[in-house]
C-alpha cells in the first residue's frame, strides 16, 4: 500500500512538469506540444540536480509499464476510419517501420554508451 502511495505522489509530481509545460506554451507559442515543454523542463531539472531521480523513478516506471493502455483508444479509433487505412495504408506502414527502426537504433546506441560509462566508472 505504501508503494502505491509513493507512485501516486510521483505521478502527480510528474504532472507538475506537464502543467509547467502548459504555462510555458502560453508564453512561448510554437508548434511544439506543451507536454514536450514539460518533458524538457523535467530533463533540465534532473540534469541540474534540482529534482532527484528517486523523486520520480517509481512513478515514471509505472507510467512506462502502462503506456500501452494509453494507445488502445487511438488504435480502436483508427479502425473506424477504414478509408484512411485503405488510401494511405502502405505509407503508414512504411512510416511506422522506418520510425521504429530509427528509435530502436538510437535506443541501442544510447544504452551502449551508458553501459560503457558504467563500466568505466566501476573499473
Amino acid at each position: 500500500m505504501k508503494k502505491l502511495g509513493v507512485i501516486i505522489i510521483q505521478v502527480l509530481f510528474l504532472h507538475v512538469f506537464l502543467f509547467l509545460g502548459i504555462m510555458l506554451k502560453h508564453i512561448i507559442p510554437s508548434p511544439i506540444p506543451s507536454s514536450m515543454y514539460g518533458l524538457l523542463l523535467l530533463f533540465l531539472a534532473l540534469l541540474f540536480h534540482i529534482v532527484k531521480l528517486e523523486w520520480v523513478e517509481q512513478g515514471a516506471g509505472w507510467l512506462m509499464a502502462e503506456l500501452l493502455l494509453f494507445f488502445i483508444p487511438s488504435a480502436v479509433g483508427i479502425v473506424n476510419y477504414q478509408q484512411i487505412i485503405s488510401l494511405q495504408g502502405l505509407e503508414i506502414v512504411v512510416l511506422i517501420t522506418v520510425s521504429t527502426i530509427i528509435v530502436m537504433g538510437l535506443t541501442a546506441l544510447t544504452a551502449d554508451k551508458i553501459a560503457v560509462r558504467k563500466r568505466r566508472r566501476s573499473s
